[in-house]
């Protein structure tokens, strides 16, 4: 089995938050790979990285990080796969990262979801996945109406609790 997403982190510090994306890659069954580096203090190593991934498989990059949170934008310079970028909360909420992930130069894009969105991410790379993959697509699909039948139990479970000015 050879991935076809790569999520890429900073630091393992960031694990605790890429979590999310790695057990909705798994529930989807989309082979993914997971490894730490560093824009700053790996430079070579992530440009490497970026410029052989599409010749190793991979399909779409997840890339976390935080603070200064270069490591997405390296990522998508040095590759034509899209990148998503996963800004995580730090000294500024988070907010720092975000910013950086998202104030891209023209010409250099990185997706980018809410701070600590992992889970959102995965769904993003599975959604991109599944433009091409009718087995994928079948998954997400399943995935999604499983949120709505969600919702749906949430309401028949608000409708049993009581107030005295409750009307629904």
């Amino acid at each position: 089995m050879n991935p076809i997403v790569s999520i890429i982190m900073g630091s393992t510090s960031d694990l605790p938050v890429m979590e999310k994306a790695c057990k909705l890659l798994d529930e989807m069954q989309v082979p993914f790979e997971v490894n730490a580096l560093s824009a700053h203090r790996t430079p070579e190593a992530v440009e490497e990285f970026a410029r052989h991934a599409k010749g190793r498989g991979i399909r779409v990059i997840i890339a976390a990080a935080g603070m200064a949170a270069a490591l997405p934008g390296v990522i998508a310079a040095s590759t034509t796969l899209p990148v998503i970028g996963v800004p995580i909360k730090g000294m500024l909420d988070g907010l720092d990262a975000m910013l950086s992930i998202i104030q891209m130069p023209p010409g250099i894009p990185v997706a980018t979801v809410g701070v600590n969105g992992a889970q959102n991410a995965a769904i993003l790379a599975v959604e991109m996945l599944a433009l091409s993959n009718e087995a994928i697509a079948q998954r997400l699909s399943d995935y999604k109406n499983g949120l709505k039948e969600k919702i749906v139990k949430a309401n028949k479970e608000l409708a049993e609790v009581k107030y005295n000015f409750k009307t629904n």
